[in-house]
């Protein structure tokens, strides 16, 4: 088949911070690439004007050029020929005479072709451009100071300029005119044979012109000399074997009397008496009248085939689709809006302070007889590991037991014993530093590890141990559980797991829902609710749920989404988000309404799901908020909704059984006790931490130890307001409103109406729905901008009235008036 190109988007993307830099940033601006594009199509006429003029002016120029007076270059009595003034005298003279002579010519047309690319009047490879233009600058500057210059005696410059006129000169001088000569001859016959493939053929040709190989165009002959041969185009038919001859341009085809077809390999000779060798093959001649015969000879081509057997509405003929061409002129946030600290996330070494605690370890372990061979320390941003390799004979559960004879040793809190080390055949110990170190959120996402990342939801945390770079994919995690005791670092951590995912992925790619029952812990994110913030729709602004039973109505309505999608997968046959949106690009799949409520085929972000102080949140609703987070957490990896839940009180009444077994991936700050360390990473360790975002991530067998990445609220506030001041959606991320029974929409459901105390929307919502004929809850929210429990109580009132009929799950309720004027005798009664 024939190969087909691939479209490829220019637009940045997304999955990278291709934004991160300001040069760059320019640059992938279409409108200042298009100026950009302007500014350089207009030099490269200027330059061409100039460079013409010099031939003309050039001479009467130079003595003003080499040795200039006081005010001569502003050219203010018009001292200077040539047609663009001074600056286009020194340019020409400059780049004609000192550089590269007549070849010259050709740095404004590579400006030019610059500048087509730019404001996209003509796509342009520039990197091919560059360096053919490049060689053939160089190569035609050195030919014409040798081969030109007697054309020139008169004229005031070189034909190969300065440069030309030196490299030739040294050149002949090391290998001779015939070496100099043979070089330019093969610089050229390479430089033709990059251009265009031809000269390969040609080459081949002048070299053997009996034996060339074509494997293309070859002719067919017959045995009538009276018959004309026909062109390869002439011979081709409909019906005819596909014939491919190991050398086609020295065979012939001879036809028989009964139709048969012999074909005469010249290239391959008979062995006994040196004669062409004849070789029969089965031919299907087809014949219109006695003499005449027509042979079909075909090449292996796919286009006809593809021209032929596919639809021109093939979906792979189509332009991939492109989730970020609503917001294609969205800019990543930078890493100037961060703040960089003077440390810039290294650790500081003491040395006097790591030899005082290597002498002190020994010294405390050979007290209580434990011997050691060796001792290596790693110095991190907080805490420093010293790895000890026990001497032959010693057992591991004696340094164990000696954990707070160390710290009683060193006078220090947060020592920790992993023994032993997981891969390796030491101890560890972990002893904080005296002076820790700051670990600032721009060394961690300026890092090449998270700039160069491919994970699908990158968090990345902070630094471990030995001064790397930590993050993991939460797609993978796929859900996390966040613990510790209050002021240890868990909103600091938070806030860096959401800094990082918007500096990774574009507002068509992720959604965010924030649960905040404290009310000021993600206030922060309010400017985001056009471009990444997700909600039920409601009557408050905020996007940021903060009340509990509006918390109960977001996890219902994610079980609903989680459910449609798990259904559009399975009508394409996908198995997970990823298959699915790869598709969507692809144009496999029709796209249909994508509007929450009806769930079309779409493609589908990423929703995830931040819980703070989930314990307020239990204490509070209970099982009402546990069960659809536990089936989230179940089943909405493969549709990829994940979630972030965190707790400052890790207790097994909080953090049930239920909950642990759906969030593999653990963050421990620091705690009180042994037994909330014991809860949340099912060993203990958090306890021994020091603070200040020290942490134990737990994502496998063992955890790591990891420093978390400072981000201050100024900084999240100017990445807000980076993000808030460019083009949104208009409107926050609409979730499907969620199957909840209509009697609990109100106070007291739909059993106490009070009729006497009508709505003042009562008569407005009235007329919709006999207009719309479509009785629903969600669609006198969305008309008239109120809130789920007031639009239940209207739609109470409408019943009782016999506006609507009774609720019928999930389905409209039926309209019981048919037209307006039974409308209007209805409120008259009503008044």
């Amino acid at each position: 088949m024939a190969k087909k190109k691939k479209v490829k988007s220019e637009k940045s993307s997304a999955n990278s911070l291709s934004g991160v830099l300001g040069f760059k940033d320019i640059f992938l601006n279409e409108r200042l690439k298009f100026i950009f594009g302007l500014v350089l199509f207009g030099l490269a006429i200027y330059m061409m004007f100039a460079f013409i003029s010099y031939f003309s002016t050039g001479a009467a120029d130079q003595s003003l050029i080499e040795d200039p007076r006081e005010g001569e270059v502003l050219n203010q009595n018009h001292e200077f020929a040539n047609t663009c003034g001074s600056m286009g005298a020194y340019l020409s003279w400059y780049f004609i005479k000192r550089c590269f002579g007549l070849s010259a010519f050709l740095i404004p047309v590579f400006v030019f072709m610059l500048s087509i690319h730019l404001i996209k009047a003509y796509k342009v490879n520039l990197l091919k451009w560059f360096f053919a233009l490049g060689i053939l600058m160089v190569w035609a500057s050195v030919t014409f100071a040798k081969f030109l210059s007697p054309l020139f005696t008169d004229a005031s410059f070189n034909p190969g300029g300065d440069h030309g006129q030196y490299i030739s000169q040294f050149i002949e001088n090391l290998i001779g005119t015939p070496g100099l000569t043979a070089v330019l001859a093969l610089i050229a016959i390479a430089f033709l044979t990059y251009v265009s493939a031809e000269t390969i053929f040609v080459i081949r040709k002048i070299l053997n012109p009996s034996k060339i190989i074509d494997k293309v165009k070859f002719a067919v002959t017959n045995n009538d000399p009276n018959e004309p041969v026909d062109s390869y185009e002439d011979q081709m038919g409909d019906e005819e074997e596909l014939k491919v001859f190991d050398d086609p341009a020295t065979q012939t085809v001879e036809f028989k009397s009964n139709g048969d077809a012999i074909v005469i390999d010249e290239g391959y000779q008979n062995e006994d008496n040196g004669e062409p060798v004849h070789r029969p093959k089965t031919v299907k001649p087809k014949s219109t009248d006695g003499d005449k015969v027509d042979m079909k000879v075909e090449v292996a081509e796919g286009d006809n085939e593809a021209a032929n057997g596919k639809s021109l509405v093939d979906p792979s003929n189509m332009e991939p689709y492109d989730p970020k061409r609503d917001l294609e002129n969205y800019r990543y946030p930078t890493l100037e809006l961060l703040k960089k600290y003077d440390n810039d996330g290294k650790p500081y070494i003491d040395m006097a302070e790591q030899n005082a605690n290597k002498d002190r370890i020994v010294s405390v372990l050979r007290t209580f007889g434990v011997e050691i061979s060796s001792i290596k320390a790693t110095v991190g941003p907080t805490i420093t590991l010293y790895e000890i390799t026990l001497a032959p004979g010693v057992r591991i559960t004696k340094v164990r037991s000696l954990e707070d004879d160390i710290a009683l040793s060193l006078s220090a809190l947060g020592i920790r014993i992993i023994a032993p080390m997981p891969g390796k055949g030491t101890v560890g110990i972990e002893v904080p530093n005296a002076k820790p170190s700051i670990v600032s959120m721009e060394s961690i996402l300026n890092s090449k590890k998270f700039q160069e990342s491919q994970m699908e939801l990158p968090c990345a945390v902070g630094k471990t141990i030995t001064n790397e770079v930590f993050m993991f994919d939460l797609a993978k995690a796929p859900h996390l559980l966040v613990a510790g005791a209050t002021g240890q670092g868990k909103s600091v951590g938070l806030n860096a797991i959401v800094t990082s995912l918007l500096y990774k992925k574009h507002p068509a790619e992720l959604k965010i829902v924030l649960v905040d029952p404290k009310k000021v812990e993600f206030s922060i994110y309010n400017p985001l609710i056009n471009h990444f913030l997700a909600k039920v729709p409601d009557e408050d602004a905020d996007p940021i749920i903060t009340d509990v039973t509006k918390v109960v109505r977001t996890l219902n309505s994610l079980c609903k989404l989680m459910d449609k999608r798990y259904d559009l997968l399975k009508e394409v046959g996908a198995r997970n988000i990823k298959e699915y949106n790869k598709k969507f690009l692809d144009r496999k799949i029709v796209p249909q309404n994508t509007d929450p409520s009806c769930m079309g085929h779409g493609y589908m972000p990423y929703i995830v799901v931040i819980i703070d102080e989930f314990g307020d949140l239990i204490m509070t609703a209970g099982k009402e908020i546990e069960l659809p987070i536990a089936r989230i957490a179940q089943l909405a990896r493969a549709v990829g909704i994940h979630m972030v839940i965190a707790t400052q009180r890790p207790t097994t009444t909080i953090i049930t059984g239920n909950i642990k077994a759906n969030f593999p991936a653990r963050i421990a700050f620091k705690v009180s006790a042994g037994i909330d360390s014991k809860t949340i990473l099912d060993r203990t360790g958090a306890q021994q931490l020091i603070g200040k975002g020290d942490m134990l991530y737990l994502g496998g067998a063992e955890p790591i130890r990891v420093q978390c990445a400072f981000v201050d609220t100024p900084e999240v506030e100017r990445i807000n307001e980076f993000i808030a001041n460019q083009q949104s959606y208009g409107m926050p991320f609409e979730l499907p409103e969620p199957d909840m029974p209509e009697a609990d929409a109100g106070d007291g459901g739909g059993r106490d109406v009070d009729m006497q105390h009508l709505d003042p929307l009562f008569e407005d919502a009235a007329r919709l729905i006999v207009r719309e004929q479509s009785g629903s809850t969600s669609l006198i929210q969305r008309k008239f901008a109120i809130g789920y429990n007031r639009a239940g109580r209207l739609m109470d009132q409408l019943e009782k009235a016999g506006v609507v009929g009774a609720a019928m799950g999930s389905k409209p309720r039926e309209v019981m008036l048919q037209d307006e004027n039974s409308l209007n005798n209805l409120l008259s009664s009503l008044r």
